[in-house]
């Protein structure tokens, strides 16, 4: 078993493929995966990394990080965040998820990045904390556009945001997003990530 990473547009075809069917399982999107596979994610402007655990060929769960630069309080951030994390339905319930998510922190801690922050469904909390995340009291995430915002906070949905703060400028700086509203603006194309 192996942890592999890709800029989402560099994964193999194959590989690619695999992610999508399960990505399929988890959020139908009623097209079905073929028409799919060739199109991006994410908007590249976000420098999507893709990370799969692979066993033999075989794609047991995938996520990308995605990458930005915030301003919140008058200063500028390196940021990053998961986006579409996944685990096979035949694999639930064995820790490939823990084990991918696991790697995709330290793999934002080894981008020197100041901080990583996204939000995820409330049921999911624990596992998110499980791993190192922690929910950032009262924050709420602004996605979408500063034209077109899509807040995490919006009717109809339980979201919760997590967070680590990995630089020194970072965990001096965590306060400063306790009970905010931070402007993510990842774009039309991720909304949140």
């Amino acid at each position: 078993m192996q942890i592999l990473s890709f800029p989402e547009a560099a994964t193999p075809a194959d590989l690619r493929v695999q992610v999508r069917e399960i990505q399929e399982q988890a959020w139908p999107s009623g097209s079905g995966t073929d028409a799919l596979v060739d199109t991006p994610t994410h908007d590249p402007a976000l420098r999507p990394l893709s990370m799969l655990l692979v066993d033999e060929g075989t794609v047991l769960a995938a996520l990308d990080i995605l990458f930005k630069e915030i301003v919140h309080a008058g200063r500028r951030f390196s940021a990053g965040g998961l986006s579409t994390v996944v685990t096979s339905k035949q694999a639930r319930g064995r820790g490939y998820g823990r084990q991918l998510v696991t790697a995709a922190r330290e793999r934002m801690i080894a981008q020197s990045l100041d901080l990583g922050l996204f939000t995820c469904d409330r049921p999911l909390q624990a596992f998110y904390e499980s791993v190192g995340w922690r929910v950032l009291p009262g924050a709420v995430l602004i996605g979408g556009t500063p034209q077109a915002p899509f807040p995490s906070d919006q009717s109809g949905f339980d979201k919760v945001t997590m967070a680590d703060f990995f630089s020194a400028g970072g965990r001096q700086a965590q306060e400063l997003f306790h009970r905010s509203r931070i402007e993510l603006y990842p774009g039309e194309i991720d909304k949140l990530w």
